[in-house]
C-alpha cells in the first residue's frame, strides 16, 4: 500500500508537542499571494480554501517548547474552519499565550535549503482545545512551560 504525497496524519496534540507549544501573535487569514501590480489595479487578496475540507485557512505563528534548535522552534500552523478560531487561553506575556490544538494532523515535508534539508512537518487543526480546568496532566505541563519562562 502506498502513501501518496499530501498524506495528513492525524496526531494527538501531546505526542506531537510533549513540552507544549506557545502562539506569538494572533491568529490571522491565510490569503492569497497578491503581487503589487494587482494591488495597484485595486484587486483585493483572497482567502485561501484547503482543498481536502473545503474550509477557510486561518494562520498562526507558534513556538515549540520542546525545540532545542531555534530555527527550528517557531513555524506556523494553519487553522481549518468557517469562522476565525480564537484561543481559549489568556497571555502570559504581551503577545504570546500557551496553546492547546484540536484536530491535529501532521504532512511530512522537505524543510531547509541547499545542502541543509530535514525532514519537517506541515501542521493543520481544526481550532483550539478548551483551557485544561483543575490539576491534570496538562495543567502541570503548562505550569512547568510558565516556570521556564520566568
Amino acid at each position: 500500500m502506498a502513501i501518496f504525497k499530501g498524506h495528513r496524519f492525524t496526531i494527538e496534540f501531546d505526542e506531537a508537542f510533549p513540552q507544549g507549544l506557545v502562539m506569538v501573535g494572533d491568529v490571522a487569514p491565510d490569503n492569497e499571494y497578491l503581487s503589487n501590480e494587482d494591488k495597484a489595479r485595486g484587486k483585493q487578496a483572497k482567502q485561501r480554501i484547503d482543498e481536502i475540507t473545503g474550509k477557510r485557512q486561518w494562520k498562526l505563528t507558534a513556538t515549540d517548547l520542546g525545540e532545542t534548535k531555534a530555527k527550528r522552534a517557531s513555524f506556523e500552523i494553519t487553522l481549518l474552519a468557517d469562522v476565525q478560531p480564537v484561543p481559549t487561553t489568556s497571555e502570559v506575556l504581551p503577545g504570546m499565550r500557551p496553546i492547546e490544538l484540536d484536530g491535529l494532523t501532521a504532512e511530512p515535508k522537505v524543510a531547509g535549503n541547499g545542502e541543509f534539508k530535514y525532514q519537517g512537518y506541515a501542521f493543520r487543526a481544526t481550532g483550539f482545545k478548551a483551557a485544561a480546568a483543575g490539576g491534570g496532566a496538562k495543567s502541570t505541563r503548562s505550569g512547568a512551560a510558565e516556570s521556564k519562562a520566568a
